[in-house]
């Protein structure tokens, strides 16, 4: 397989448990979460439990099976999305894939995936060595039989959320797999990378996903132009995020699509690691004042990415695409683990739920909202609060520019270290592969 990367041409007022985060109690018992649901797979009560000794997925026992393959009872998850059209999905992919399916079984609607969940996922796991070791053996080089590691993992999580997708007629039922993050200032390079994942994975429900930098804000029209369905990733702040919906929207326009019902997205707007740094600039000022919005500033800005989705997606230019089949792209909300064990565990669920959005929710916020998360309608609840809030952050010296810029740089750099090692310890497999092998 061709190397990707190189490819050019072909708390304010949130509305939470009162809870604080703590280590969750597992298993979680869902025979005390409401009523039955139809699963294509077998039978059960589900509990939550952490199989410390494989893995570190979260893992969804069944038990008390029926035979007629029906969960005993629905979750906070069915609910979320039943009730409130928020769709719960999971961030997090390793092998097996199959153990996605008892998470399917109790709500999850799709999965997010990034370099460092693969890093993670191949490095501890011996379940990719069958394959990595059939593919030194072929002759593949290191990064190319990193993406046919990662490729077979999103072609099989796709298969098992396809009929997720089918029956919300491609609305919901994603697997999204970003391209290379050494790609994050390359323009074309994102293009043609994002082309190459496309085809090669040959998924009507796969994500390609783009970093929301200022380089690949084009490449993010150009795809969707393309009629390639994109997750836009990292992004940090309201002037990123309108941007990136125009790209959408321009993308859309400019793609001669007489239908454009298959061409969606999701914008992930990032939220827990605003709070991480403009907490530190809050305690450097050191005011009451300052201390005070500790926080909140996450949440805030989130709640006013809501209101300009509302504007953006609304009046003349998007009823004329609406006309041909588009679909809004819709905010995506992650990073919603809760890092300051000071704060509630559902801080960056709880006050995010809204119509027509995503919460991609890593082991921790999942277990802790499926046992204790508050399913109502928050997100656009109290939108003064959060502009003042936004406004007094800027009072302070906040510059809401620099706190995304910081965030992108931190975030691209994150991605790129842990696809880096990743292929140092591929290689260093690989040569003790081809040692062994003489």
């Amino acid at each position: 397989m061709a190397s990707i990367s190189k490819l050019s041409s072909p708390a304010f007022t949130a509305v939470s448990s009162p809870r604080l985060r703590s280590e969750p109690k597992l298993p979680v018992d869902f025979r005390r979460l409401g009523g039955p649901v139809r699963s294509p797979i077998a039978p059960l009560c589900l509990s939550i439990r952490r199989d410390r000794s494989r893995r570190s997925a979260l893992v969804v026992k069944s038990s008390l099976q029926d035979g007629n393959g029906v969960p005993s009872k629905r979750t906070t998850l069915h609910d979320l999305y039943e009730q409130q059209g928020q769709s719960p999905w999971y961030d997090n992919l390793c092998r097996p894939v199959t153990d996605l399916l008892p998470l399917i079984a109790s709500g999850v609607r799709g999965v997010t995936s990034n370099p460092t969940i693969f890093q993670k996922a191949i490095s501890s796991s011996s379940a990719y060595d069958e394959q990595f070791r059939q593919l030194v053996t072929a002759g593949k080089d290191i990064e190319s039989a990193y993406w046919e590691l990662v490729v077979k993992d999103i072609q099989d999580a796709c298969k098992l959320f396809e009929p997720i997708y089918d029956q919300t007629d491609g609305a919901d039922g994603y697997v999204s797999v970003e391209v290379s993050p050494r790609l994050a200032n390359d323009t074309n390079g994102t293009v043609e990378a994002a082309k190459y994942l496309h085809k090669v994975v040959d998924r009507p429900n796969v994500y390609i996903k783009i970093p929301a930098t200022a380089e690949c804000v084009p490449s993010i029209k150009q795809v969707i132009s393309l009629g390639i369905s994109v997750n836009v990733t990292l992004i940090f702040s309201l002037p990123r995020y309108e941007a990136v919906i125009d790209a959408y929207l321009d993308g859309l326009e400019s793609s001669g699509l007489s239908d454009l019902s298959k061409v969606t997205s999701v914008a992930s707007f990032f939220v827990s690691r605003v709070d991480t740094l403009v907490d530190k600039m809050l305690e450097k000022i050191g005011t009451p004042e300052a201390l005070d919005l500790r926080g909140k500033a996450a949440v805030a800005q989130a709640t006013l990415a809501y209101k300009l989705y509302q504007k953006k997606f609304s009046g003349p230019r998007w009823e004329a695409l609406v006309k041909k089949g588009a679909k809004k792209q819709r905010l995506l909300w992650a990073s919603t683990s809760v890092k300051n064990p000071a704060y509630p565990d559902t801080l960056y669920v709880d006050p995010l739920i809204g119509p027509d959005t995503v919460s991609t929710m890593p082991d921790q916020a999942l277990e802790a909202f499926m046992d204790h998360g508050v399913v109502s309608r928050t997100i656009d609840s109290n939108i003064s609060e959060a502009e003042g809030i936004y406004s007094a952050l800027e009072k302070l010296g906040i510059d809401w520019n620099e706190v995304g810029a910081q965030l992108e740089a931190e975030g691209v750099e994150s991605f790129k270290k842990s696809f880096d090692s990743l292929l140092v310890s591929l290689k260093q497999k690989g040569d003790s592969l081809k040692a062994l092998s003489l």
